[in-house]
């Protein structure tokens, strides 16, 4: 009996299995080895349990990024949908070179691709004070000599001193009432949008416009007031066509 017990000692001590990659695992496998041993005296069947490790390594950069959808109110704070009306005048006064006719086309008519460069000044619906200068570009889109006018693409703004601007696109019919896209503004006007109303009252000289503003606080109501009704014969109180300080918004463009 003691030659059998120093005989399992001697294979308990040299029965060590080392797996080399166990040192750089992370995640364990446990196999089982069957053997038998050759020692006479020991008649067992042994087992032997092996820990071999596989390590699987996956990088992967990761970057985050939030979406919004503007559609969702509760994503942010809505700008506001209230409508707000504003009347202006725009008159061509006459005293500063607008418009200017670029004929690309070089053609005798009215035609495609002809430039048409303006700037006129603005004043409030009622007439009694000047707000500012309209600045823009009408591209000719088509000659309409059955309906004695023009189509033009027209993208511009309106300029109103201390309080911003606000910008225009669409369509600037000559002989009816077209409705153009407010795209934007600046100042008091930060994140308008809407549509204006386009009256032609004399081309080039005399429109009237209503723009319904959207997205944008409470208009100050310096540039409200009751709107002098429409017609080829309205003319800007002569204070405001002077410019004088009591009735022009501060710093109103020029």
């Amino acid at each position: 009996m003691a030659s059998s017990s120093s005989a399992l000692r001697t294979i308990s001590s040299s029965l060590k299995v080392h797996n080399p990659r166990s040192l750089t695992s992370s995640s364990p496998t446990h196999q089982l080895l069957p053997f038998k041993l050759s020692n006479p005296f020991v008649s067992q069947n042994f087992r032997l349990t092996t820990t071999a490790k596989t390590h699987y390594s996956f990088s992967n950069p990761t970057r985050s990024f939030t979406c919004r959808n503007e559609a969702n109110p509760s994503d942010h704070s809505p700008r506001p949908t209230k409508v707000q009306e504003l009347c202006v005048y725009e008159i061509n006064e006459r005293d500063r070179g607008s418009p200017a006719y670029l004929r690309l086309s070089q053609k005798s008519v009215n035609s495609l691709g002809d430039l048409v460069p303006f700037s006129n000044k603005v004043y409030t619906g009622d007439l009694q004070k000047r707000l500012g200068i309209t600045a823009g570009l009408c591209i000719l889109i088509r000659n309409e000599p059955e309906k004695k006018g023009d189509r033009y693409e027209a993208i511009y703004s309106f300029y109103f001193g201390d309080y911003g601007h606000i910008s225009v696109q669409g369509a600037y019919l000559t002989y009816e009432d077209t409705y153009l896209a407010v795209t934007g503004g600046s100042g008091i006007f930060e994140g308008a949008y809407g549509q204006v109303k386009l009256q032609q009252l004399v081309f080039p000289f005399k429109l009237f416009y209503t723009f319904y503003l959207k997205g944008i606080a409470d208009l100050p109501t310096e540039l409200l007031g009751k709107p002098v009704e429409p017609s080829p014969t309205v003319e800007p109180a002569p204070a405001a066509k002077g410019a004088e300080p009591q009735a022009a918004i501060p710093n109103f463009t020029d």
